[in-house]
């Protein structure tokens, strides 16, 4: 009996290494009230596609993927980031992949999959909740309300559209995932900044 069990100890230990060995965009946390944090990114690149909506996220998941796992210019492989970063929009959503720290644009191939672009992005003050399980259309809605009523509450003016950011595998086990919404501010005065 004892013996499932530590297999499955073993497993999730691996899924958590796994998942810590993944780069993720470089960023320090400014605030923090209710349930929300107050983080400063830095500027980053990210290959961006266009999805046609919100149910073609395999789509554009896959073009993205074919990106970095060679279907580019130079056949080059690059390293899988986190999160995998979706616009929440009713029209044209857009999904990102942003590129491993160690490279600049003109280290990048160009990618094969014209609806696949690499883009600059410069550093910016974000607003973001966090939440565990599946993603599904009513806990993002609920979350991204929840991080909007916060940042209403206080005043914080949000600049363009919330996104969905997932962190984890698809066979990541429901607990153990880790979802944020996220939407650009303007950088409020901080209660309790810690740089």
């Amino acid at each position: 009996m004892k013996i499932p069990v530590v297999l499955l100890a073993v497993a999730l230990c691996s899924m958590s290494a796994v998942a810590d060995d993944i780069e993720e965009p470089a960023w320090h946390l400014l605030d923090q009230f209710d349930s929300v944090e107050v983080r400063y990114y830095e500027p980053s690149i990210q290959a961006r596609t266009t999805l046609a909506d919100s149910g073609e996220t395999s789509a554009g998941f896959r073009r993205l993927a074919g990106f970095i796992f060679g279907d580019n210019s130079a056949s080059q492989k690059i390293a899988m980031t986190a999160p995998v970063q979706e616009t929440l929009v009713e029209g044209s959503p857009i999904m990102a992949f942003t590129m491993p720290g160690q490279y600049s644009l003109s280290d990048l191939p160009e990618p094969e999959d014209a609806r696949v672009s690499i883009e600059e992005v410069p550093a910016k003050t974000v607003a973001v909740i966090r939440f565990s399980g599946w993603a599904s259309g009513s806990r993002v809605s609920g979350k991204t309300e929840e991080l909007l009523a916060s940042l209403n509450a206080r005043g914080i003016e949000v600049i363009g559209d919330p996104s969905l950011n997932q962190y984890n595998p698809p066979w990541t086990l429901p607990f153990l995932r880790r979802n944020e919404i996220m939407v650009e501010i303007v950088e409020p005065t901080l209660s309790s900044a810690v740089l």
